[in-house]
């Protein structure tokens, strides 16, 4: 059974940083591209970042490019998502998900984790 725990979400002041881990069970990491999504209360679920298999392709949501950086860790079955610089904006819960690229993320989700910022 594939299972990934989110995990390293809490409540920050603006301009803190964060590092939210991703640790997948059941399945090798080295063979999926992984990536991280959002979803702010009100608001649809959006993407933030992504790693291919062969960590040659990196994605970022463009207003996140300079303040996110994402890495993995295959050796652990973990997936990184380091934040600085947050924002009251980036208040959302943080999913992560698997899949063959980047372009197709959703074999399977973790159950999110919860960043909030305050102002």
């Amino acid at each position: 059974q594939v299972q990934l725990r989110e995990s390293g979400g809490g409540l920050v002041q603006a301009g803190d940083s964060l590092r939210l881990s991703c640790a997948v069970s059941g399945r090798a990491l080295e063979y999926y591209a992984i990536g991280w999504f959002r979803q702010a209360p009100g608001k649809e679920r959006e993407g933030v970042s992504c790693i291919s298999r062969t960590e040659r392709i990196t994605y970022y949501a463009d207003s996140l490019k300079g303040r996110f950086t994402i890495s993995r860790d295959n050796a652990k079955n973990t997936v990184y998502l380091q934040m600085n610089s947050l924002k009251p904006e980036d208040t959302a819960v943080y999913y992560c998900a698997i899949g063959i690229f980047c372009s197709n993320l959703g074999d399977y989700w973790g159950q999110g984790t919860q960043v909030t910022v305050s102002s």
